[in-house]
């Protein structure tokens, strides 16, 4: 692709779907919540998205409350032979499990690229999720972060290891901010 007379390289994108709560979508006949389909691809058919291949994979479609440590191991061995063969990773991911697995990925790299975790705390199909914010920012960060293990949301990128879930105010953590909230 050549912009004002510069070529410009698309880059290369796997962006890995396992569900969590950014997926779910609304049962009427149960009237609950479920991972059922992915909603990944209506996400990213609103957003413009330029010099980007994204390769979709579906991994799985489950809760991360209900994710096994052989469904963690999964996700890791194929978030980082992706990061072996594209230039970054986009891993969504329920947030209740998140920080486990972002940890099992980064016990078992190196990552060869940037893979980012991302996911929202309210569901995409309600009106004031945040899957867009989320989703747009990690398309950002995975391609400015260098090789290695984050968590992209809420406008915080947070590098593996030592990343918590803070449940009180619906947000990621390093291990040191929370050892400083803690010390206050």
């Amino acid at each position: 692709m050549t912009t004002g007379g510069e070529h410009v390289e698309k880059l290369d994108i796997s962006i890995l779907s396992t569900g969590g709560t950014i997926e779910k979508t609304y049962d009427a006949h149960q009237g609950k919540l479920h991972n059922q389909e992915s909603v990944l691809d209506h996400i990213l058919a609103e957003l413009v998205i330029e010099n980007i291949d994204v390769n979709r994979l579906h991994v799985m479609s489950k809760d991360s409350l209900d994710m096994t440590e052989e469904d963690q191991q999964q996700i890791a061995q194929i978030a980082l032979e992706e990061s072996g063969r594209r230039d970054g990773v986009i891993i969504v991911h329920g947030t209740d499990r998140l920080a486990e697995t972002g940890e099992i990925i980064q016990a078992a790299g190196p990552a060869k690229s940037p893979i980012v975790l991302t996911g929202a705390m309210r569901p995409w199909v309600m009106r004031n999720s945040d899957a867009y914010q989320n989703i747009t920012e990690s398309l950002l960060a995975v391609q400015l972060l260098k090789p290695g293990v984050y968590v992209c949301m809420h406008s915080r990128v947070l590098e593996f290891p030592g990343v918590m879930k803070d449940r009180a105010h619906l947000r990621f953590m390093s291990s040191t901010e929370v050892a400083r909230t803690k010390n206050t």
